[in-house]
């Protein structure tokens, strides 16, 4: 029953206007309401994009068990464009087992190089590729030994590091600073920004096989980095602990390192530079001229 105008007047201000608001609200549904006014499908309904990665696993805790490629299907979709997304979707959703290195995530600390369908990479900087009907194949870097999943053994390969002595030997440092010229400068371009990810050195076959003996293509750049720095003077002490037939001369220029490496960086010249100043005491030019 409708109230009569006095009744209305007499209503507190606040209860007067939640009665005109409830009117309109009702006017307005039953005389603007159209099929267009439908509400719309929730935001993120694409169909599943499940794309299948298989993934070297093994567990040193059982020994006995041999090594497997385990399979997991992520729906990219749900997932961030990189490989290391997917690698922590995985872990955090469906294996909390999977082991891996990483740090970063921004192709800086070289922390999770792994072999990546067949090519030694980064897995923060390699793109997941989109075709779901290929499997995405993941492996630890080759030849060399597994701590667990897709994380090698890198003792060696830093002890190798430690071995040339990566920095700067000076008997007679100046009082406040070192100068260089640009032209010196440059010789270190395409050398100090390497990661010592090892990507380039577990693509080379020479380091396969030798590897106790050849110090292989990271540590041989960042050898001739210190020779080739103006500011050193070790360089003759430096060379002549690379001069025998192993340390430096197992690279037979196979320029797997260059064409793996995920800074775009080229070992295999730099070690073609320190091989000529080896041989002929000619320095070498700047790497990024």
């Amino acid at each position: 029953m409708m109230r009569s105008t006095s009744a209305l007047r007499a209503l507190p201000r606040t209860a007067q206007l939640v009665n005109t608001a409830r009117a309109f609200s009702a006017s307005a549904s039953t005389s603007f309401a159209s099929p267009s006014d439908a509400p719309t499908p929730a935001a993120g309904s694409k169909p599943p994009a499940v794309k299948e990665f298989k993934i070297y696993r093994w567990n040193p805790d059982t020994p006995t068990e041999k090594p497997e490629l385990k399979s997991y299907k992520v729906d990219l979709n749900q997932c961030g464009p990189m490989m290391l997304d997917a690698l922590i979707k995985i872990k955090n959703e469906m294996d909390p087992t999977l082991t891996f290195r990483r740090s970063c995530r921004e192709g800086i600390c070289g922390s999770c190089a792994m072999n990546i369908d067949g090519v030694n990479t980064l897995a923060c900087l390699c793109r997941i590729e989109k075709d779901t009907a290929k499997t995405t194949k993941v492996y630890p870097l080759p030849h060399m030994y597994v701590v667990k999943d897709l994380v090698p053994d890198l003792t060696l390969f830093y002890k190798q590091y430690k071995s040339i002595e990566p920095y700067l030997k000076n008997d007679n440092p100046p009082e406040r600073e070192f100068y260089q010229s640009q032209e010196d400068r440059k010789k270190l371009d395409g050398m100090y920004e390497c990661i010592l990810c090892a990507c380039c050195s577990t693509s080379c076959p020479s380091y396969w096989w030798n590897q106790d003996q050849y110090l292989g293509p990271a540590v041989l750049m960042q050898a001739y980095r210190w020779i080739a720095d103006s500011r050193d003077g070790y360089t003759e002490d430096r060379k002549d602990r690379l001069q025998n037939n192993m340390s430096l001369y197992r690279c037979h220029t196979i320029m797997n390192c260059s064409r793996t490496c995920p800074k775009g960086l080229s070992p295999g010249r730099a070690i073609a530079e320190l091989k000529l100043e080896m041989a002929t005491g000619v320095k070498a030019k700047a790497m990024n001229p």
